[in-house]
C-alpha cells in the first residue's frame, strides 16, 4: 500500500527552496515540490568545455556540489508517476529544465516527465499551470546553449592572456567587458574636461510692498549667454531701473500621462534613484517578493516574474485593478484601459512587473514586509495602479517683465486634477508638483520697483559618472545584455576590482582602466556596442527558430581566435606595472615592503614573497587624535564583513569611523575630510573632526 502511494505521487522540480516551500502549500498531499538549486549540469569550470572542431559541441557535466542534488531527484523521480519540471520561464530556465529531465530519462526512461511555466506564484496561477504542462520548447534551449558557448568561448580565450600579462585572477566577459568600456570611456571624458565660466541673473522685484524674484529669461528674444561677470555688467548698465513693467501674464495648461508599470531595469533605476540600493540588491528583493511571503495564514507570491523587458499587463489583471481604482479613486479612472508601447529590444516573454493581487496594498501588508522589501513593494504597486489612472492636469502662470531688451520671467504650476498623482507615495515625483511661490497680485502694464539684481557665477560642469541607474538604462537603450543580465554584470566587474562604487557612482580602478585599453587594442569587437547588440539579436532569433546557433558561433570564432593568437604574441608585459616601493623595510625579515594591487585593491607586501607573507593594508591617513601618531587602516567587522576605519595603535587607541578618509584635508585644523551624501547638500566633504565643523558643499 505504501509503495502503490508513493507512485501516485507527482514530482515537481523548481529552482529554489523558498519557491519549493510557497509552492508546496498550494498542491495536495500528492505532490512533492523540491528544489534544483539552479543550474545541475553545465560546462566544467577547470577547462574551456567546447569541441570547436566537432561543431562548437559542449561538454556538459554535472556541476561540483550537485551530485547530491541530482541523485536525490533521481530518486524522487523514480517513486513518481509523473515529473513537472518548474524552472523560471526564461532561457536559463528552460536550459535548466532540459538538463533534468535528458538526466531523469537516462535513468528512468518510463516516467514522463512535462515542463510548466508561470508568471507568478499565486495558487490559481500554479493550479492553472499544472493543468496545462507542456513540452520543452529547444530553441530556447539552443539559444540559453549557444549564450553559454559564446560567453565561455570569450572569457575562457582573453583571461589567460590577462593573467599572462597583467596579473593572475583576471577575467574578461562578453557583456562585462562592454560595460567596462562604456564607465571608462566616461571617466576619460572626465578627466579630459576643462571647466568653462558662465553666470546667470536674477533680479528680486516688488509691488506694493511684496517681493518676489524672477530669472532673465531672453535678452533680445534670444537665451541669454553670459561668458563673464562683464557680460553681465554690460547687460546691467542697458537697462533703466525705473522702468521695469510686466508686459505678459500667460496661462497654460498641461496634462502629464501615467508612465507605464515596471520593468526589471526601470524597476533598478528607481531604486537607484529613490533609496540608494544596487541593482544586485533590487533584484535579491524582488525576487523574495517573487518567491514569496509569509502572511500567516499562508505563503504567497507578492509579485510576479521579475525579469522582464516587457510591459505588458494580462487583461485579468488590468480588469482587477480597474475595480480597484473605481472603488477606492473613482475620479481617475479613464474610460478605457491605458496600454503602453514595447521597445524594439523587448521579448515581450513576460508581463510587466505588478503586485499578484492589488488589494495586497502597500499598508496592508507592511506588517508582514522587512523596510526594504516594503520599498520595492511599495514603488511596484504604485507603478502598477498608477500606470492605469487618468493623467494629472496642471495650470501654469507665467510673468513675463520687460526692460529695453530683456525680459524676466517668473512662473507657478497649480495641480487641477491629481490623476495618477492620487495613489502615489513613494513614487510622488518634484516634477509638475505645484511650486509655492509668492507672487503678489499682478496685471498687464504694472509697474515693478527693482529691489536688487542677483548675479551668479558658475562653471560647466563634467559629465556625470554612471551610477547602476544610468549604467543599466544605456545597457538597455543600447540593447547590451538582457534583463536577468544588468546586475550580475555591475556585480561581477566590482568583484574582480575593475570598478569601484564610490557615493553611489561607478568608477574604473587603475586595473579596470589596464584591462579595459588591453581589451581595446586587441579585440575591438568584443568591446562594439553595435556588434554586443547585435549578438544579443542573434540569441533572439535563435530563440525564435531564425538563425543557427552553430553558424553564429563559427562567424563569431575564426577572427576571435586570430585576435587571440596576436594578442598572446604582442601584448606587452604590465605584470610589474603597479609595484611601487614604499621606503620601508620588512619588520619580520628586512627586505623591502612594496605596494601591490591584489584582488580587492592595493596593500603592502614584502618583497621577499613567498618565503616571507608579510603583508598590511595601505594607510589612509593620519589619526586624527590628538597625540597619537597611528595611521587610519580599513578594516572589517568579523560577523557581517561590514567596512569601518580604525587606527593602526589599537588597542591603546580606540578611534574609528564608518567614513572611508579622503586624500583631502581641513583647511582649518588639517586633519583629513571624509565624504557625506545628504538631500540638502547631496554629496559633500567634511571634517572628521564634528568641533571643527569645516565643511565644502560641492556645486552641482
Amino acid at each position: 500500500m505504501a509503495e502503490q502511494k508513493r507512485k501516485d505521487l507527482t514530482l515537481v522540480i523548481v529552482e529554489s527552496p523558498a519557491k519549493a516551500k510557497t509552492i508546496n502549500k498550494y498542491l495536495g498531499k500528492n505532490y512533492k515540490v523540491t528544489a534544483s538549486m539552479g543550474h545541475i549540469i553545465d560546462l566544467p569550470k577547470s577547462r574551456i568545455g567546447v569541441d570547436v572542431k566537432n561543431n562548437f559541441t559542449p561538454e556538459y557535466i554535472t556541476v561540483r556540489g550537485k551530485g547530491k542534488i541530482l541523485n536525490e531527484l533521481k530518486k524522487l523521480a523514480s517513486q513518481s508517476k509523473f515529473v513537472l519540471l518548474a524552472s523560471d520561464n526564461d532561457r536559463e530556465g528552460e536550459a535548466i529544465a532540459y538538463h533534468i529531465s535528458e538526466s531523469l530519462k537516462e535513468k528512468y526512461p518510463q516516467v514522463p516527465i512535462k515542463r510548466i511555466v508561470f508568471n507568478e506564484i499565486t495558487k490559481p496561477a500554479i493550479l492553472e499551470a499544472i493543468k496545462s504542462p507542456r513540452d520543452i520548447e529547444f530553441p530556447k534551449v539552443n539559444a540559453q546553449k549557444t549564450r553559454r558557448i559564446l560567453d565561455r568561448l570569450v572569457g575562457y580565450n582573453i583571461s589567460p592572456i590577462l593573467w599572462a600579462k597583467v596579473k593572475n585572477g583576471l577575467s574578461a566577459g562578453r557583456v562585462q567587458s562592454v560595460t567596462l568600456r562604456v564607465i571608462c570611456e566616461r571617466e576619460d571624458e572626465i578627466e579630459k574636461f576643462i571647466p568653462e565660466e558662465y553666470w546667470t541673473l536674477e533680479a528680486i522685484f516688488a509691488k506694493s510692498k511684496k517681493e518676489f524674484t524672477a530669472e532673465l529669461f531672453k535678452v533680445d528674444n534670444k537665451k541669454p549667454e553670459f561668458r563673464n561677470q562683464d557680460d553681465v555688467n554690460k547687460l546691467l548698465k542697458s537697462l533703466d531701473e525705473k522702468n521695469f513693467s510686466v508686459t505678459a501674464i500667460q496661462t497654460s495648461s498641461k496634462s502629464i500621462r501615467p508612465t507605464p508599470p515596471f520593468t526589471t531595469s526601470k524597476l533598478q533605476q528607481v531604486a537607484a534613484n529613490r533609496f540608494g540600493f544596487t541593482s544586485k540588491k533590487t533584484m535579491s528583493i524582488a525576487q523574495q517578493l517573487y518567491e514569496g511571503i509569509d502572511i500567516g495564514r499562508e505563503t504567497v507570491g507578492f509579485i510576479t516574474y521579475m525579469r522582464t523587458d516587457s510591459t505588458r499587463i494580462s487583461p485579468q489583471a488590468i480588469g482587477e485593478v480597474r475595480n480597484f481604482i473605481e472603488e477606492n479613486f473613482k475620479e481617475s479612472l479613464p474610460e478605457s484601459p491605458n496600454y503602453y508601447s514595447k521597445s524594439e529590444t523587448a521579448q515581450d516573454a513576460h508581463e510587466a512587473i505588478r503586485p499578484t493581487s492589488v488589494h495586497r496594498t502597500p499598508d496592508l501588508v507592511k506588517k508582514y514586509l522587512t523596510p526594504d522589501q516594503f520599498k520595492i513593494y511599495s514603488i511596484i504597486w504604485e507603478k502598477f495602479v498608477s500606470s492605469q489612472m487618468t493623467p494629472s492636469e496642471y495650470s501654469t502662470e507665467t510673468i513675463l517683465i520687460d526692460n529695453n531688451n530683456a525680459t524676466f520671467k517668473i512662473s507657478k504650476s497649480t495641480l487641477l486634477k491629481e490623476g495618477y498623482n492620487a495613489v502615489l507615495n513613494l513614487l510622488k515625483s518634484k516634477d509638475g508638483e505645484e511650486k509655492y511661490v509668492k507672487i503678489p497680485p499682478l496685471k498687464e502694464g504694472d509697474k515693478l520697483d527693482l529691489k536688487k539684481y542677483l548675479p551668479e557665477q558658475h562653471f560647466t560642469q563634467p559629465p556625470p559618472r554612471y551610477t547602476d541607474a544610468t549604467i543599466v538604462k544605456f545597457l538597455e537603450e543600447n540593447g547590451i545584455g538582457r534583463p536577468s543580465t544588468y546586475a550580475p554584470t555591475i556585480s561581477t566587474l566590482q568583484e574582480r576590482y575593475y570598478v569601484e562604487r564610490k557615493q553611489r557612482q561607478l568608477v574604473p580602478t587603475v586595473l579596470g582602466k589596464l584591462v579595459n585599453q588591453l581589451i581595446v587594442k586587441s579585440f575591438p569587437d568584443i568591446v562594439d556596442i553595435g556588434f554586443t547588440a547585435k549578438m544579443e539579436d542573434n540569441l533572439d532569433n535563435i530563440e525564435k527558430s531564425n538563425l543557427d546557433g552553430t553558424n553564429i558561433l563559427k562567424n563569431f570564432y575564426v577572427p576571435f581566435i586570430e585576435e587571440i593568437e596576436e594578442a598572446s604574441k604582442n601584448l606587452s608585459d604590465h605584470k610589474k606595472s603597479f609595484d611601487e616601493q614604499t621606503g620601508e623595510l620588512c619588520e619580520k625579515c628586512g627586505k623591502p615592503m612594496v605596494k601591490k594591487l591584489g584582488k580587492f585593491g592595493f596593500f603592502i607586501a614584502c618583497s621577499g614573497f613567498p618565503s616571507c607573507k608579510n603583508s598590511k593594508p595601505i594607510p589612509l591617513a593620519d589619526c586624527p587624535k590628538d597625540g597619537c601618531n597611528g595611521k587610519i587602516i580599513e578594516r572589517k567587522k568579523a560577523k557581517r564583513g561590514k567596512k569601518f576605519y580604525g587606527c593602526t595603535n589599537y588597542p591603546t587607541c580606540d578611534f574609528v569611523s564608518w567614513f572611508k578618509p579622503t586624500e583631502f584635508s581641513c583647511p582649518k585644523c588639517g586633519k583629513f575630510l571624509i565624504e557625506k551624501n545628504d538631500k540638502i547638500h547631496g554629496s559633500y566633504k567634511t571634517c572628521i573632526d564634528e568641533k571643527c565643523g569645516y565643511k565644502q558643499v560641492e556645486e552641482h
